[in-house]
C-alpha cells in the first residue's frame, strides 16, 4: 500500500502589472521550493472596450495586465528555469481574438496579438539557447466556463468546455510538444479556428480591407470560405 500524498500549496496574491510584485514572488516560490518547473502565465482581464482613439488609460491598463504581466512573469522566472537545467515549461495564455482580431474588444485584442508575438520570440530564443531545457506555449482557450465567468453566467453555455477540459487538452497537447495549443469548444471545431485564422492572414495577402471578415462586401465570400472548410 502507497503511503500518502503530500500536496505543498502556497497561495500569494500578485499584481503582476508590477515587476517588483512578481520578483517577490518568485523570491517567495523559491524559497518554498528551491525551484519552478512550470510558469503558467494565465493572468488577464477585459478593462476597456474603448475605440482606439478612445480611454487612454484603460488601453494602458489593458496591456498592463495582459500583456506585460506575462513579460514580467517571465523576466522574473525564466532566468533561474533556464540555470537550473531541468526539463520545464512556460506556458503564456493567449486568445483566439489576439489572432483574427475581432471588432469590439480592440484594447484586449492588442494585448494578446502582443502575447502571440512575444510568445514565439520566447520559443524561439529558447530553442536557440543551446543545450535549454525550457520550452514556451502558447494557450489559447476557446469558450471556456471559468470561475470568472460564472459570477456572471450561472449555468455553463452548451458550447463552453470545462476549465477541466481546458486543461486535459492541454496537457495532451504539451505531450506532443506543441507551441500552439488552440483549444476547440462544444461550438467552434479546430478546423473553423483554422479557417477564420487563414481568412484573417489572407486580408494582408489578397488586398483585402482591414477585418474583411466583418466587412459586408466580404460576406458571401468569406462564408463560401468557411463552408469549404469541410
Amino acid at each position: 500500500m502507497s503511503g500518502p500524498i503530500i500536496v505543498r500549496l502556497m497561495v500569494i496574491t500578485c499584481d503582476v502589472s508590477d515587476y517588483a510584485a512578481m520578483t517577490d514572488v518568485r523570491d517567495q516560490v523559491l524559497a518554498r521550493f528551491g525551484r519552478v518547473d512550470c510558469l503558467m502565465n494565465n493572468a488577464g482581464a477585459m478593462v476597456t472596450r474603448g475605440l482606439p482613439w478612445e480611454d487612454l488609460d484603460g488601453w494602458k491598463a489593458q496591456v498592463d495586465i495582459n500583456l506585460w504581466g506575462i513579460i514580467h512573469g517571465c523576466h522574473a522566472f525564466l532566468p533561474g528555469m533556464v540555470e537550473q537545467d531541468t526539463p520545464s515549461a512556460v506556458i503564456n495564455t493567449g486568445s483566439k481574438q489576439g489572432i483574427t482580431n475581432p471588432p469590439g474588444g480592440y484594447a484586449y485584442n492588442l494585448s494578446k496579438a502582443g502575447v502571440l508575438a512575444y510568445t514565439q520570440s520566447l520559443a524561439h530564443a529558447l530553442r536557440q539557447n543551446e543545450g535549454c531545457q525550457v520550452n514556451a506555449h502558447l494557450l489559447v482557450p476557446g469558450l471556456t466556463y471559468s470561475s470568472m465567468i460564472q459570477r456572471f453566467v450561472p449555468e455553463k453555455p452548451p458550447g463552453a468546455w470545462t476549465t477541466q477540459q481546458v486543461i486535459e487538452f492541454m496537457l495532451a497537447e504539451i505531450q506532443k510538444d506543441a507551441f500552439l495549443i488552440l483549444c476547440p469548444d462544444n461550438d467552434t471545431p479546430r478546423r473553423l479556428d483554422e479557417r477564420r485564422i487563414q481568412w484573417n492572414t489572407d486580408d494582408l495577402i489578397e488586398g483585402r480591407p482591414a477585418l474583411s471578415r466583418w466587412h459586408p462586401d466580404y460576406a458571401q465570400e468569406y462564408n463560401a470560405f468557411v463552408e469549404g472548410s469541410d
